[in-house]
């Protein structure tokens, strides 16, 4: 698990403080390869990249976690309309927000920054974070 003094500042803003990083500019959006996306901050799978997609939003998507306890729902009022904001069910770590408006089979839109998240390629073993 990574402390406070070890993430970046940008990673703080998000993951701890719910800030949300500028749309189309996460290194974790265009990522292509087959892999696993987990929590930056303590390293839980979160999503595998065949339930990625391409939702336009500017932020990577996925229509469906790896697994019910992955994911944490919270009921967020800060802006105009009520939303579902999305954690790490292990760590609590702020990762975005979940929308009714994805593809089938779940009709789920998991809108994620980059920043909350490290892929792991399965081919090679190789961490990136976002």
């Amino acid at each position: 698990m990574k402390k406070r003094e070890e993430m970046t500042d940008m990673q703080v803003h998000i993951c701890l403080n719910q800030g949300t990083e500028h749309p189309f500019t996460g290194k974790l959006l265009n990522q292509h390869k087959k892999g696993l996306y987990r929590c930056v901050v303590c390293h839980s799978p979160l999503f595998v990249s065949d339930t990625k997609f391409d939702a336009g939003c500017g932020w990577p998507s996925f229509f469906e976690a790896i697994s019910p306890e992955a994911i944490r729902y919270l009921d967020d009022y800060k802006l105009s309309r009520p939303r579902v904001e999305i954690r790490c069910g292990k760590c609590d770590s702020h990762l975005g927000h979940v929308f009714e408006d994805g593809p089938e089979p779940t009709g789920l839109r998991y809108c994620v920054n980059s920043v909350s998240m490290a892929f792991e390629d399965l081919e090679t073993g190789e961490i990136i974070e976002g």
